[in-house]
């Protein structure tokens, strides 16, 4: 059977959601509104279109929304940049068992292209994966299937094939949405997330057995 896993990478890959609060409560104070990192777990798994077109929307801010994503994405390229900071334990050694088994790997995320490349050169991740998908890059963003359909499209393997690895409610809900199996990463550092959708939950990344999925 032709398969393939698909990550997620915010949460998943890369511990960076406490970096996405808080360079989203800067970005929205600095264009005026009072946030907490609490009313923004609602917008985990989210892309930032939507979520600051949200919150222009409740607020009758007056800026773009390409504005306020210039200002965030500066702040978080900056951070991305000068952090040191290492791959989610585990990760390194779940993508090593992927290739051993001959398992081909997408990354499909809701930040920005320029963020995903960052992170996975930063980690020299970039060579493992067949394909990188934005969550910008497609019709709708996480809740809808979009992004994961998409990321199928481009692997050329159906959607009953491919397992995800999230650790967002929006996200399992998207994956599953897609019809795909979803594996759920239950990350304290991403929110009070509710990941019932998912097939199964894992709170560490060696307990995912390949051996019984594939």
């Amino acid at each position: 059977m032709n398969s393939a896993f698909i990550f997620d990478m915010d949460g998943v890959i890369i511990d960076s959601e406490p970096i996405h609060f808080d360079v989203d409560i800067k970005t929205l104070d600095y264009f005026g509104v009072k946030t907490t990192e609490q009313e923004l777990e609602r917008f985990v798994g989210m892309t930032n279109p939507e979520m600051l077109g949200i919150f222009r929307q409740e607020h009758n801010l007056v800026h773009t929304i390409q504005e306020m994503i210039e200002y965030q994405l500066n702040l978080k390229m900056n951070i991305l940049n000068n952090l040191e900071i290492e791959p989610i334990v585990g990760i390194r050694e779940l993508i090593a068992q992927l290739k051993q088994r001959n398992i081909p790997m997408a990354v499909a995320s809701s930040s920005p292209r320029i963020f995903i490349e960052g992170v996975l050169g930063k980690f020299g991740l970039s060579h493992f994966f067949k394909t990188v998908v934005s969550g910008e890059e497609v019709p709708k963003g996480k809740p809808a299937p979009d992004i994961y359909l998409e990321t199928a499209k481009q692997l050329g393997v159906d959607p009953p094939n491919c397992v995800v690895l999230e650790d967002s409610r929006n996200g399992v809900i998207a994956a599953k949405k897609a019809g795909m199996m979803c594996i759920g990463y239950l990350n304290p550092n991403s929110g009070n997330q509710n990941l019932d959708q998912a097939d199964i939950t894992v709170h560490s990344y060696d307990e995912i057995k390949l051996g019984e999925i594939f």
